[in-house]
This record gives structure tokens, C-alpha cells and sequence, in this order.
């Protein structure tokens, strides 16, 4: 059984990366923590594992490397077809189970753009995510447009009954867009990450210990979820 978190988005280039290391921060110690990007496209130009190892000091031992990696920025279906490797959700659940962990590690698991992205042409992250049966946290721009594609991606999660363990806005704070989304969608708001400029380590720790998921929801979803 798999025991963690699923980081996903409303958007591609939302910012599930640094999010993704924030958690790490954020609930290092609760757990052994273990990080996994199972799909990445446009590998020739950005390398997300080597980013969340660089940004939450990851040692060897709490990063799997194993993946699909495509050169192309495209969606990842398309990618995968352009290389004639096509993504196989099985073969991802093999990767998973062989990936090192044991029943103490809580894997922490980026997706690649929001959870319908098609992996293939019958598949989205959706399913992926529905057989590992782990909660969701969801990255969501803080600007204008973030009410509906969070509430629809609230939506598309909780009709696969994919629990949700919160939702955390990036970029400039936006209390009216953090309220309603918290009031309409019935879900918890994590925080409100800034854009950080530099982007280093240290910033981006000092933040999530300080101002991120202040009640540890997170944290109790690490320790104590487990699907029925």
C-alpha cells in the first residue's frame, strides 16, 4: 500500500516543484520521506527531480530517479508518442512498488500538469492516482482564473473520490481567491506561496516553516490516512 501525498495542479509551470520541496520542508522528521516524478516531459530543458533535490537538500536514499522522461515540452501522451515509449500505468505501479521505500516512507509524488492530463490515449494522472489511492494536494495560480480551474479540479478529485488534503495558492497573496475557493470548494488553504526571487534552499525552507500548512494537516494525512 502506498502512503503519501499526490502534489498536483490546476496548470502546467504552476508551480508543483517548488511546492513539492516545500512539503519536504515542511514534514521532514514526521516520516521517512521518499520523492518521485513518475512522468516528465521537456527533460531537455528542465529536470524537476534534480530541482526538488537541489531545493529540499535530498539525500540519495529519499529520491526515486526511475521514470518516463521525454525530451519534448508537450503533453506527456504526445511526447511518448513522438518517441514511440508509451506511458503504461502498470509498469508505473511496478516502478513505485520497486522503488526502495518500505512501510515507514511517505512518498511525496509530483505529477506533470493538472490530474487529466492524458499519460496515454486511455489514460489520465487521474488513474494513476486512483490506484495508489493517496490524498491530493493541489497547487493553484493565485491571480485571476484560479476560482473555477481550482473548483474544477476539486471536482474532477473528488469524483474519483482522490481525498484532498488542501489546497496552497502561488504567487502574489490574494485573500479574497484564498476565501472563496476555501468557502465554495470545502477544502483547506494551505498556505499562499510567494514567487521567490532568488529561489534557494534556505528561502524556501525558512517559508514552509514558518508560514506554511500552520495546523499540519499535511502531516496527519502522512501519519494517520489510510484508504478503506
Amino acid at each position: 500500500m502506498t502512503r503519501g501525498l499526490f502534489i498536483t495542479g490546476t496548470d502546467t509551470n504552476v508551480g508543483k516543484t517548488v511546492l513539492s520541496a516545500a512539503v519536504i520542508h515542511r514534514c521532514r522528521g514526521v516520516a521517512p520521506l521518499r520523492y518521485w516524478k513518475p512522468v516528465q516531459t521537456g527533460i531537455s530543458q528542465d529536470d524537476d527531480t534534480a530541482e526538488v533535490e537541489r531545493l529540499a537538500a535530498l539525500a540519495a536514499g529519499e529520491v526515486l530517479k526511475n521514470g518516463y522522461r521525454f525530451a519534448d515540452p508537450v503533453s506527456p501522451h504526445l511526447a511518448a508518442e513522438r518517441e514511440d515509449n508509451p506511458v503504461n500505468v502498470h509498469r508505473l505501479n511496478r516502478m513505485l512498488e520497486e522503488g526502495g521505500g518500505t512501510e515507514e516512507t511517505r512518498w511525496i509524488i509530483e505529477g506533470a500538469g493538472g490530474i487529466l492530463v492524458p499519460l496515454n490515449r486511455a489514460n489520465t494522472f487521474a488513474e494513476f492516482v486512483s490506484m495508489q489511492r493517496i490524498p491530493a494536494v493541489i497547487a493553484a495560480r493565485s491571480g485571476l482564473g484560479t476560482i473555477n480551474h481550482t473548483l474544477l479540479t476539486l471536482e474532477a478529485l473528488r469524483s474519483r473520490e482522490i481525498p484532498v488534503a488542501g489546497v496552497v495558492l502561488i504567487g502574489e497573496p490574494n485573500e479574497d481567491n484564498a476565501g472563496i475557493i476555501g468557502h465554495m470548494g470545502k477544502v483547506p488553504i494551505l498556505g499562499q506561496m510567494p514567487r521567490f526571487e532568488p529561489l534557494t534552499p534556505q528561502a524556501l525552507e525558512q517559508w514552509a516553516l514558518e508560514h506554511f500548512d500552520p495546523h499540519g494537516i499535511l502531516k496527519r494525512f502522512l501519519l494517520e490516512y489510510s484508504p478503506e
